[in-house]
């Protein structure tokens, strides 16, 4: 009767009928418990259920009655990987290659396990070891293709994910990972070319139509970009996950737009976990404990604002904790950063609970998230609650719609009252702004002549150092229009990448303006670049995303930034930081207002030369440079924060007085 049982189940089981598989295996076991066959199999199907626990309890069980079953091993490992026990599932994987040495889907398995490790040279080790067995193994090198990128490979990797395109054409992971390497190398043409032919394939990929609107973007072909917009809010709307946050900030000038889409992209990738590291307990330290999580403690724009912050920390009163999930780049800012703080952990090799026990061993109070949205980001950490408060600051321009995450720091125009819906983080208000600077940066003393830079001598420069993606139509036609009124004047841009340039250039013929009215400033170390702001007479803002740490980079110059305040925390912060530096004579409140004052400027040279010698002197007094004051409001929101906490109250919106 049990074999009659077991067969039926097995036939069932391979036509695809799960569920009654699964009764008759269960019939088997009850008649007799120590079945293997059947333990083995019912662990398989409830792995294919997505029953992930189960299948690993039945597995492990299974394994105890026949140690040497490979198969057994490689599925308890599979389901253990479905669990986020990785380390776990490669030592799974090991006892089934050790039974079935070159078992090729245990390879693959343990080296995506150790990927996902950013164990990438192990990694590499199992997909080498599978492509010398199956050369035409399409899955192994894209995998090889992912962890070369991981390496920072990418040249390397690109040849792999090429490779299993050439294989299998129509391999949308491969083309995808392709493209995104692609991307890296700023060719930024190919990469789009690579995610149009994904969604020729399958229309709705997660997240693969954003980033070729971004790719777009970068490269300034605008010529679909009415339409992009329009599909991509309708998705965002509709909950699905078509535009990474930080994409859709580039694009999007609607709060609640932004707050749908933060939603939907924590829910898809970062859910909350259901068991939380910290369970409510109460610590006991003279200091309070901060941890700063960061892909950016590097050579890094973000780094450069930052890292007076963590200099002027009060020692006696907070002990800091650097977490960087990026690699050493050998910078000296690298080397600053890490003796900044008093602990560093180099976390880039670890995985999200990893990082989340360790900082939850330290007893971390206040877990700052630097990153939100942006590239490197891992929100996954928070996910496990590994600190009594977890806060988004600096970074990201927005909510990350997180249920995990409870404050976000701001000030009161890159978040005023009236916006605080669409935030799901209560609001820590700033008396300043609420971006921190520092006033170490080096500018270099030589600034270099305008020939030199490529800049007509005597010719009015508007100028705007955005990245590329940044750029849109809109402000593009405001610009052009300003060039046709000031006679002889340039617009000196950052460029970005080739296809960028040529297909400004391009546009502005199509305006009636000369190529040579457009000038393309090439990449310097940040003191030259710094230095080389005292060419240009106005920094011009861009919309719906604006420029951040771009404008405190020409304000610290001495170079004075338009801005049109716009409708999102993206867009507003040229004027916080204006209003900061005690110059809201340069802040609009349309695009209208704002193409008639940079005109205006333009053609009154004694009034511009009025905002200048006036940002001259503001710039050694005034609050935004003052690295020391917004240390002091910073550690004041740190410390209402744990004060908050250590008397039982829920998170809420407060803000910090000037005087503290």
């Amino acid at each position: 009767m049990s074999n009659f049982l077991l067969q039926n189940a097995q036939r069932l089981h391979q036509a695809g009928n799960l569920a009654e598989a699964a009764r008759l295996y269960g019939e088997v076991l009850r008649l007799n418990p120590n079945q293997f066959e059947a333990l083995y199999a019912l662990g398989v199907v409830y792995y294919q259920s997505a029953r992930h626990a189960d299948a690993e309890r039945l597995l492990a069980e299974a394994i105890k009655l026949n140690p040497r079953a490979a198969e057994a091993h490689y599925f308890r490992g599979r389901a253990l990987q479905r669990l986020n026990r990785n380390e776990d599932a490669i030592g799974a994987f090991d006892q089934s290659l050790a039974l079935k040495p070159g078992f090729v889907d245990a390879l693959m398995a343990r080296g995506v396990a150790r990927m996902s490790l950013n164990r990438y040279e192990e990694g590499l080790e199992d997909f080498d070891a599978i492509i010398s067995a199956e050369p035409q193994n399409a899955g192994a090198w894209n995998n090889r293709g992912c962890v070369l990128q991981g390496m920072n490979k990418n040249e390397e990797a690109l040849a792999s994910f090429e490779k299993a395109s050439s294989l299998k054409p129509d391999f949308l992971e491969a083309l995808i990972s392709g493209g995104s390497v692609l991307a890296g190398l700023k060719r930024f043409e190919e990469a789009a070319k690579n995610y149009e032919k994904a969604l020729s394939l399958n229309p709705d990929l997660p997240y693969v139509l954003g980033n070729l609107v971004l790719y777009r973007l970068q490269c300034c072909d605008w010529r679909h970009l009415e339409r992009d917009r329009a599909r991509i809010a309708s998705d965002v709307k509709a909950g699905k996950p078509v535009i990474q946050p930080f994409l859709n900030v580039t694009l999007s000038s609607s709060m609640a737009d932004q707050l749908q889409c933060a939603r939907s992209s924590i829910a898809y990738q970062w859910p909350k976990q259901s068991r939380a590291l910290w369970r409510g307990e109460s610590y006991e330290h003279d200091k309070i404990r901060v941890a700063y999580i960061s892909a950016d403690f590097r050579d890094h724009a973000v780094a450069r604002l930052v890292a007076g912050l963590f200099e002027h920390h009060d020692r006696l009163r907070f002990e800091t904790t650097g977490v960087s999930l990026v690699p050493d780049d050998g910078s000296v800012m690298r080397k600053r950063l890490r003796g900044a703080f008093d602990h560093f952990i180099d976390a880039d090799r670890q995985s999200d609970e990893q990082v989340a026990t360790l900082m939850r061993r330290m007893d971390i109070d206040i877990a700052v998230d630097l990153m939100g949205f942006t590239s490197g980001c891992r929100p996954g950490i928070l996910g496990f609650r590994p600190a009594p408060v977890h806060v988004n600051f600096l970074g990201y321009p927005g909510t990350m719609g997180a249920p995990y995450v409870d404050y976000i720091v701001a000030d009161r125009i890159v978040i005023p009252e009236e916006h605080r819906a669409y935030y799901t983080e209560k609001i820590v208000t700033l008396p300043d702004a609420y971006q921190c600077n520092d006033r170490r940066r080096e500018i270099a003393d030589a600034v270099p002549s305008r020939a030199g830079l490529g800049l007509p001598e005597d010719a009015f420069v508007f100028c705007c150092f955005n990245n590329s993606n940044k750029l849109t139509p809109e402000i593009f036609d405001i610009w052009m229009r300003l060039l046709q009124q000031v006679d002889g004047s340039v617009l000196w841009l950052l460029d970005d990448n080739p296809a960028a340039s040529r297909n400004l250039r391009r546009e502005a013929a199509a305006r009636g303006i000369g190529e040579s009215r457009l000038v393309f400033a090439q990449r310097l170390k940040p003191a030259n670049h710094l230095a080389r702001h005292r060419a240009a007479d106005i920094f011009l803002d861009t919309l719906p995303y604006g420029a951040h740490t771009t404008a405190s980079d020409a304000l610290w110059a001495g170079l004075p930034v338009l801005t049109s305040r716009g409708s999102t925390f993206a867009g507003r912060v040229g004027a916080s930081l204006l209003l900061a530096v005690d110059l809201p004579e340069l802040v609009t409140d349309s695009l209208a207002s704002y193409e008639a004052l940079a005109l205006k400027l333009a053609r009154d040279r004694n009034a511009l030369d009025v905002l200048r010698k006036k940002l001259a002197r503001n710039r050694e007094t005034c609050a935004l440079f003052d690295t020391a004051r917004f240390t002091r409001h910073f550690e004041a929101a740190l410390t209402t924060m744990r004060e908050r906490q250590r008397a039982g109250k829920a998170p809420a919106h407060f803000g910090i007085d000037a005087s503290s």
